[in-house]
């Protein structure tokens, strides 16, 4: 398998990914294809994240998405990694992620923001 950045080509593929989530998922607009990383396994896109960067000091990481058939297998949580390596090299100083996968988001560094239930926040350090 691997990660990459996403191309026009996979947005298609990105889409139905997320539309397999619809009550996870509630996606008013998505970001643009240059912004997620898709995980690609045997041609087929199997996972993807997106990182919308807002401002220098605000990225927010979201959209992330793993087919069923292939989560547990460490794909989020390097989504999730590529995202927060985009960042760093942007020199982003604060990423964010609002989500109900709180304990998949903690693994990777982001915290609590005081004591917000979904919204959870990473301080990067350069």
């Amino acid at each position: 398998m691997i990660i990459r950045k996403a191309t026009g080509d996979d947005f298609p593929a990105i889409e139905a990914l997320i539309a397999l989530f619809p009550d996870t998922l509630m996606q008013v607009h998505l970001p643009r294809p240059d912004e997620f990383f898709v995980a690609e396994e045997a041609g087929q896109v199997v996972g993807c994240c997106a990182l919308e960067v807002y401002s220098q000091r605000l990225a927010e990481v979201r959209s992330l998405a793993v087919l069923p058939a292939h989560q547990g297998k460490g794909i989020a949580t390097d989504l999730i990694g590529k995202c927060v390596d985009e960042a760093r090299a942007l020199d982003v100083y604060e990423l964010l992620s609002i989500t109900g996968a709180t304990d998949l988001f903690e693994k990777q560094g982001f915290k609590t923001f005081k004591k917000e239930k979904f919204a959870l926040i990473r301080l990067l350090e350069n």
